[in-house]
This record gives structure tokens, C-alpha cells and sequence, in this order.
């Protein structure tokens, strides 16, 4: 199944229009720095989507302050879905750039209440390299800090 790319310039994206009010949606919340809203392909019954009011790409353009508003904002999203839904789990997914599985450019989480049998699944050949390169991984990550 084909997955939907958003071919929109920056500042013209769907995202962009939704939060402009161009486009209907169903808002779940919304504040100064973020907005939720139901995904329109849900993949179970309380899919919500959270994403910054402000265009930016990836995780790499927001501010912290936006980093911290959506998070909030899916976590109060995750806490009514379990009330409403009663999940016995849920998948908070967030992915940046099109080989990472983004498909819309404009920063937003998935909230996804999941259910056994719910046809989710999350594949990807597990390595296990020593732990020395290991060590070596994380000083070049804490040089990069």
C-alpha cells in the first residue's frame, strides 16, 4: 500500500492549512504551540496526530519549547485515549525525513492506542555489536553534545 507523501512547499503543507484553518479537521486540542488532530487514515480507533503550529520539517527545526509543548500535549492526548479507548497499550511514533518514514513534512507525532491483534507491527534487523563499539558510539554522540 502506497503510503501518502505530502508534495507541498513549506508554509503551503496540509499541516499548515489545517492549523490555518484552511481544511476541515477533527481538533482534539490545541494551544500556543501545538495542535492534535485525528489522523485521517487511523490505523485504530483514537489515532491522533500531534504536531507543532509552527512550520518546521523535522525534530532537528523545532525549538525546545515546541519539542516541550507537543510532548505535553501527547501526553494528555495518550491519557484520554486510554480513557476513552482503554488500549492495552499505546505507540507514541515520531519519524523525520522520508527514509525515516515521514511522510508529511511538518513536525508531528503519532499517539496510536493499540490493541492485541491490531495488525501494528515494528520490524528492523536487531544488531548486537561489542560493547567497545559500543563506548565508541557514545563518545562520538557526547562530542557531539
Amino acid at each position: 500500500m502506497p503510503m501518502f507523501v505530502d508534495p507541498s512547499p513549506p508554509g503551503q503543507c496540509i499541516f499548515c492549512r489545517l492549523v490555518a484553518g484552511e481544511i476541515p479537521a477533527a481538533i482534539v486540542h490545541q494551544d500556543d504551540l501545538s495542535i492534535a488532530f485525528m489522523d485521517i487514515g487511523q490505523v485504530t480507533p483514537g489515532h491522533v496526530l500531534v504536531a507543532t503550529r509552527r512550520h518546521a520539517a523535522t525534530l532537528l527545526d523545532i525549538s525546545a519549547e515546541e519539542a516541550a509543548a507537543v510532548m505535553q500535549t501527547a501526553r494528555r492526548v495518550a491519557q484520554a485515549a486510554q480513557a476513552a479507548f482503554d488500549p492495552e497499550g499505546l505507540t507514541i511514533l515520531q519519524a523525520n525525513g522520508a527514509v525515516g518514514g515521514q511522510t508529511v513534512s511538518h513536525f508531528h507525532l503519532h499517539v496510536v492506542p493499540r490493541h492485541t491483534g491490531d495488525g501494528i507491527t515494528f520490524t528492523w534487523p536487531r544488531q548486537e555489536p561489542p560493547a567497545q563499539l559500543l563506548h565508541d558510539y557514545a563518545a562520538r554522540l557526547r562530542a557531539a553534545l
